[in-house]
């Protein structure tokens, strides 16, 4: 018995990532500022036939993006080759401009990092963009290396998560994570779905850089780093492959975006968080703050009806949506940075939602 109650210790010893610290945390976004006004005529124009459901534009909590290309871009047909050189050369230039300022923020050099981890779901390179990063930038040629692919909306919180894994394998390493995703690039005219409509009205692009290593508890001041690492995991329900993903289709990728989502978040998110929590010996009343990844507006209010908080208790997440709409995998980290900037401190819960459909938290320290 005592055998057993040691090997269930070393479990949940093994789920946490304590001692990894944030160093640094740098966002990126592209050029083209687009107001949600403007997305919306640009809808009516290339899907008059839901011409009844403009209102939604409106009710999504965005008040404007940002995008990689023009608005001509979006107006044309694009194919695979097309939409992969283009995904590779902002997905590039976005990721370069995170990782350097990051790695500045962080206080070291390019040289200095161990780990390189970069995350995406809006488009496919090979070589990786991780490689293609490192020659780029500069990297050792000893640098360890991660593309992570299919995580989706989930990616910033998962991806974040792996990285401490990794940071606290190696105590000392500098693990740089980073993450891009630019949905607008998915954008497909000849396709007259109503998902392709709704993803219209909420995507946007963005990346973002993080730097983490792990530091003894104690060994370092607290102060000096942005955020620490605690307890981290996730949740994957059976059944629901078909609420959020992609397609394969001829000119690019299909979204899947089931209207099921929210009804899946009411009736299950709270079981899912709960046994994350009991796992980890913690509770909601002990927690400063929410980081929820801004999915949508309905994605905020039901997760606010969930967590039992107010509005107030996710302004970080409400003010990422406004801003810049829903960029994937980056916007949960984009909140993280929100907070981190409006000098948030104590212990907060970050959680994002992806493909799957899983759950992905995260406790830190700010």
């Amino acid at each position: 018995m005592l055998a057993i109650t040691d090997h269930l210790a070393e479990e949940k010893l093994a789920r946490r990532a304590d001692g990894v610290s944030i160093l640094s945390l740098a966002t990126a976004v592209p050029d083209h500022i687009v107001t949600q006004k403007e997305v919306a005529e640009r809808a009516r124009a290339v899907w008059p036939q839901f011409y009844k459901l403009e209102q939604l534009f409106a009710n999504t909590g965005i008040e404007r993006r940002y995008a990689c290309e023009p608005e001509e871009w979006y107006l044309e047909r694009h194919g695979w080759e097309d939409r992969s050189d283009t995904f590779c050369r902002h997905a590039l230039d976005l990721l370069e401009q995170a990782a350097r300022d990051a790695v500045a923020a962080a206080g070291i050099a390019v040289g200095d990092i161990d780990m390189l981890m970069v995350n995406t779901i809006t488009g496919i390179a090979v070589p990786s963009l991780d490689a293609r990063l490192a020659e780029k930038m500069g990297f050792r040629s000893d640098v360890e290396r991660l593309p992570l692919f299919g995580f989706g909306c989930g990616g910033g919180v998962a991806g974040l998560s792996r990285a401490a894994r990794l940071a606290q394998s190696i105590p000392g390493a500098n693990v740089l994570f980073l993450t891009v995703d630019l949905c607008s690039l998915c954008l497909r005219i000849d396709d007259p779905s109503i998902e392709m409509f709704v993803s219209a009205a909420l995507f946007g692009d963005g990346a973002v850089g993080v730097v983490l290593r792990s530091e003894p508890q104690g060994g370092v001041d607290a102060s000096a780093r942005p955020a620490r690492i605690g307890a981290t995991g996730e949740h994957l329900w059976r059944g629901t492959g078909r609420i959020m993903g992609w397609d394969m289709k001829h000119d690019g990728f299909g979204v899947v975006l089931s209207p099921e989502l929210p009804v899946l978040m009411q009736e299950h998110l709270g079981e899912a968080l709960a046994g994350f929590l009991d796992r980890h010996g913690l509770a909601l009343e002990e927690f400063d703050g929410f980081l929820v990844h801004p999915g949508g507006r309905k994605v905020l209010e039901t997760a606010r009806d969930v967590l039992g908080v107010g509005e107030q208790d996710l302004r970080h997440s409400w003010s990422v949506l406004r801003n810049y709409g829903n960029m994937s995998s980056a916007t949960a980290l984009f909140v993280l940075d929100e907070a981190l900037s409006r000098s948030a401190r104590g212990r907060h819960l970050l959680t994002a939602f992806g493909p799957g459909f899983s759950a992905y938290f995260a406790v830190l320290e700010l």
